[in-house]
């Protein structure tokens, strides 16, 4: 049995802090960036949260990412905000776009945030929960360097590319949390796996021919399975739009790799839609998504999206976490 030790959210967080400032890492960059690892730690995603922080650090050291930036944020149209996030973290980039965002959705009913020269936002989910627990839907694309093979071909060009959905409650918190890559699986996922020598199961990664692969280390040289097939590919395309194309961020296509010390930084981007539902749906929002999610609930097993990480964070809140022992062993080393 993998040997681990439990710790609480905000000891996760001043960890993933500390470790970062001694990278290098300013500390209003940090901050939101250790809050982020706590969340997702919390969400139960274990390859996005601690175990990013190592990687993290040494991009900081190489100069894959920028620790030190400060975003520059403009108000170009009534409803647009814009972030350069000046080759530095994305977290921060955000929290400073969000700022003005969400007062902004509120006043104008529908407001966007673009995004560009930026880098790893972690889990997608993470920053779209924020706007409905503003009471605003949350709509989120981020590109990622390129690792999904266009159909029919086999050298990839476009990122595994997530979207994410999150939809206000009354009461201040996520009632619908829809988070997913347009790859079977998130290729942290994969990362995850070769570092601990394991294989993958079948139909996650192709080799660099496009011929199905357990190995991750082959995979990760190769490509990633779309989800659903040409429909996956359909899906990662438009976030590329959205994320890069709508953001004037870097293509996937020639970013440099969120992994490795290789490239310089990758300077992707990340796009958000805020809406206010009263705006759209005239007070009656909150009626219809109650009897969409009565529609699920009344079938005895079925789940929503988003409720796997919703009862692991209220678990987390609880009892804390349990955390590679290896894993705290490599962070707490960067101390």
């Amino acid at each position: 049995m993998t040997a681990t030790e439990i710790l609480s959210l905000s000891e996760i967080e001043s960890l993933a802090f500390d470790a970062l400032v001694k990278a290098g890492t300013s500390k209003e960059n940090a901050r939101p960036l250790a809050v982020a690892t706590a969340m997702t730690e919390a969400d139960g995603v274990a390859s996005h949260g601690l175990a990013y922080i190592p990687i993290y650090a040494e991009h900081v050291e190489c100069g894959k990412v920028d620790g030190q930036a400060k975003p520059l944020v403009d108000h170009p149209r009534s409803a647009v905000i814009t972030v350069d996030a000046a080759t530095g973290f994305a977290h921060s980039a955000i929290d400073l776009g969000f700022e003005k965002l969400i007062p902004l959705a509120k006043e104008m009913g529908v407001a966007v945030l673009a995004v560009k020269n930026s880098y790893n936002c972690g889990v997608l989910g993470v920053h779209t929960q924020r706007l409905a627990q503003a009471g605003l839907m949350g709509i989120g694309f981020t590109n990622a360097p390129a690792s999904i093979a266009p159909s029919g071909g086999a050298k990839p060009v476009i990122g595994t590319n997530p979207f994410s959905i999150s939809a206000p409650d009354a009461d201040g918190n996520a009632a619908l949390l829809i988070d997913q890559s347009a790859s079977t699986i998130a290729k942290s996922e994969v990362m995850k796996h070769a570092r601990e020598g394991r294989p993958v199961p079948q139909g996650w990664v192709l080799d660099a021919d496009g011929q199905p692969t357990t190995d991750p280390e082959v995979g990760l040289k190769g490509s990633m399975v779309p989800s659903g097939g040409y429909k996956g590919v359909g899906i990662a395309l438009t976030v590329e739009l959205m994320a890069a194309a709508m953001a004037g961020a870097t293509l996937g296509a020639v970013a440099s790799p969120f992994s490795g010390t290789a490239g310089g930084p990758p300077k992707t981007g990340q796009f958000f839609i805020a809406i206010d539902p009263e705006a759209t749906a005239g007070g009656l929002f909150q009626e219809k998504l109650a009897d969409l999610i009565a529609s699920f609930r009344e079938q005895e097993g079925a789940r929503l999206p988003g409720d796997g990480r919703q009862a692991a964070r209220i678990r987390a809140a609880k009892e804390g976490v349990a955390v590679n022992a290896a894993l705290l062993e490599k962070v707490r080393a960067l101390l």
